[in-house]
């Protein structure tokens, strides 16, 4: 076992410094190999084929197909690495069928009309703010959430910002999502580019002190945990019932835009997805374009049929 526990180390860190891996990618993996490591304590081998179909077995007996997916994933990968490194006489995915069907889960959106409603909630906020703190807090949050809706982005993204990655006069935004991966948005919508001015010229000493776009009150970088909690007390402000994450913003930002017929492609270059795969899962959920064309435009409309 303590081979194996040198072995995951070393892969650890060459997924840190090599590869150069987000640190919530490194602690998933850290936990999903630690939990195969323990596995194996009651296996006479954990680097044969057996051993492995095992642990996958047990993977699917305790958790959704979402959950196993990904711990199956940093399993493969690494023993991609031992493969890679000769530590291995044979990789033992390379004999085992790994596939099985995944419930295909749509995103879930927030509806035009409740994204109109929460930002009307946010800037009424500000005009009641009955301090200079309550203010600066209502300047940032308006701020966070306009960039969300007009942009797309993740969370982690977005709280990953540094302030050199906005530049205001041109509305250009430079993002850095998954693999390191970086690209450009424009803010276009002139109540955007107000709400980030404002928030830029409030913050402008908080946020060289941190060297993040996105501060908190103690002048760190802000967290996707204060932005849920947020998002949560202005939902509830809002009169919405419904539980609105981060992450429903990047949906409806792509669905939206669906709607009004933008091509699948740009989204995706929008979103930074890597595959157009994952994109067309938002094909599915732009139902309001889909019910206006086979309401009005469908040809059954155009006929004069004789009914006797």
């Amino acid at each position: 076992m303590t081979s194996l526990n040198k072995m995951i180390t070393e892969y650890l860190e060459y997924c840190e410094f090599r590869k150069r891996l987000d640190p919530k990618t490194l602690k998933a993996y850290r936990i999903d190999l630690h939990q195969y490591e323990i596995f194996c304590h009651e296996q006479p081998d954990c680097f044969i084929k057996n051993t492995v179909d095992l642990f996958l077995t047990s993977l699917h007996k305790q958790y959704k197909a979402k959950t196993a997916k990904r711990k199956i994933a940093s399993l493969k990968a690494f023993f991609h690495y031992l493969e890679y490194k000769e530590l291995l006489p044979e990789n033992p995915f390379v004999k085992l069928d790994i596939r099985f069907r995944e419930a295909r889960l749509l995103p879930k959106t927030i509806p035009f009309h409740l994204i109109q409603q929460f930002l009307s909630t946010l800037y009424a906020q500000k005009e009641l703010a009955k301090s200079q703190y309550q203010l600066h807090c209502c300047i940032r949050d308006i701020a966070i959430i306009e960039l969300l809706f007009a942009t797309g982005m993740r969370i982690s993204e977005l709280c990953s910002l540094k302030p050199s990655a906005i530049d205001l006069t041109s509305g250009n935004v430079r993002i850095y999502g998954k693999g390191a991966k970086e690209r450009i948005l424009q803010v276009g919508n002139p109540d955007v580019l107000s709400a980030l001015l404002l928030y830029q010229d409030t913050f402008q000493k908080e946020m060289d002190a941190c060297g993040y776009f996105f501060v908190n009150r103690l002048m760190h970088q802000l967290s996707d945990q204060s932005v849920r909690h947020m998002i949560d007390r202005y939902a509830r402000l809002a009169g919405i019932g419904q539980h609105i994450t981060p992450h429903m913003f990047r949906h409806s930002f792509a669905t939206l835009l669906l709607e009004q017929d933008v091509d699948i492609r740009y989204i995706q270059r929008m979103l930074g997805h890597s595959s157009i795969s994952t994109t067309e899962i938002y094909t599915h959920v732009s139902n309001v374009k889909q019910k206006d064309i086979l309401y009005h435009k469908h040809p059954r409309n155009l006929m004069e049929v004789d009914k006797g």
